[in-house]
């Protein structure tokens, strides 16, 4: 991995250094930004091998592999922080941390945000939910008063260190309320200081493009995979307006529907001799972490015989 402050070192014992500027020109440049969701170490290294600009670190996939549990505001402030302080010690991409509802009051808001600044998050992504909060794509979704979501918006921006450091506001009005009281509420977002607004679970293109046309700021695009917003691949989403799409459970879908075959090829051969094709080997596996790179470490600092 690149991006390190120790030359030779690998990430996993270095600080990777400019992340928040590179999402910020990322935001800015020419080309929709595709954001990758991650849950672990693995799955960031994963899209950080294949050459994306930046990772999401996912509430819901976080909440399932940390916690066995759905994304229903189960899972706590800790508990996110620690998985988002793993993930980017493990590569050097700029990653955008879904936060809900920020956990709290203002005050727990900022404390979030300084936290995740010092965790070298790049971004949070936080909503006008009621706590417990719900999928974004689930029923039952209930917001919050303007007002609030606005002293959370204004709490965060101001308690940012770096300028670069994004915050994206989301609101889960759409479902409940409609479309133009979720315009209504992004417009409100924009004004309180919001670097790019979220409008969650549009249900069709034409939305979509609304959504775009009548937001002072750049959007985000949730890709669900049968939630309730159209899939469009990358280009349509750019002459829609967009600058950025996450991609949040897309490989958590895949890794279960994986792991669960193999477990039934295992299972009913009493092998995974059939899957092996499938697999990375066992050198791919550990490059994927850099592992001449530890050893070289190791090496240059052991006791000589």
């Amino acid at each position: 991995m690149t991006g390190s402050n120790k030359p030779g070192y690998p990430i996993g014992l270095a600080q990777a250094e400019g992340r928040n500027a590179r999402l910020r020109a990322g935001l800015n440049g020419p080309e929709l930004l595709m954001v990758p969701g991650c849950f672990d170490c693995l799955t960031a290294r994963l899209v950080a091998a294949q050459g994306f600009a930046a990772g999401y670190i996912s509430g819901s996939g976080v909440s399932m592999t940390s916690l066995g549990a759905p994304d229903m505001g189960v899972i706590s402030y800790g508990e996110v922080i620690e998985r988002a302080r793993r993930i980017t010690d493990s590569v050097d991409l700029p990653m955008i941390c879904d936060v809900d509802t920020g956990y709290g009051g203002p005050i727990n808001v900022i404390r979030t945000v300084r936290e995740m600044e010092r965790a070298g998050v790049s971004a949070i992504q936080i909503e006008d939910q009621n706590w417990p909060k719900k999928c974004g794509h689930e029923p039952g979704r209930n917001v919050v008063g303007i007002p609030e979501m606005v002293g959370r918006i204004k709490a965060a921006v101001d308690a940012r260190d770096d300028d670069d450091f994004v915050v994206i506001a989301r609101t889960d009005a759409r479902t409940a309320l409609g479309l133009q009281a979720a315009l209504d509420r992004a417009a409100a977002y924009a004004e309180a200081g919001a670097d790019v607004i979220f409008v969650e679970s549009p249900e069709s293109r034409e939305e979509m493009r609304r959504i775009n046309a009548c937001v002072d700021r750049p959007c985000l695009a949730n890709m669900v995979e049968g939630g309730r917003t159209p899939i469009l691949p990358a280009d349509a989403l750019s002459a829609l307006g967009y600058r950025l799409a996450i991609y949040p459970n897309s490989l958590t879908r895949l890794i279960a529907h994986q792991g669960a075959r193999l477990l039934q090829v295992l299972n009913q051969t009493g092998s995974t001799q059939a899957m092996q094709g499938a697999m990375l080997s066992h050198r791919e596996l550990w490059d994927l972490f850099d592992y001449s790179d530890w050893t070289a470490l190791e090496e240059k600092f052991a006791a000589a015989d």
